[in-house]
């Protein structure tokens, strides 16, 4: 349940915060399920989606 609840207070950090911040979040936050990364990438921009791919490399 804290994990939940931690991964809302990330997911309302991520949709509130700028592109740089979105990018900054999603490639330094650990331990999220593949389910909770595929739902912070709905809230990605996506024509912006080729510069969080060029940060993960």
């Amino acid at each position: 349940m804290e994990d939940m609840q931690n991964f809302e207070h990330i997911k309302e950090r991520f949709i509130s915060a700028d592109l740089d911040d979105k990018i900054n979040i999603y490639t330094t936050v650990q331990g999220l399920s593949v389910e909770q990364y595929k739902e912070l990438l709905r809230y990605f921009p996506l024509k912006h989606l080729w510069k969080l791919e060029k940060a993960m490399i």
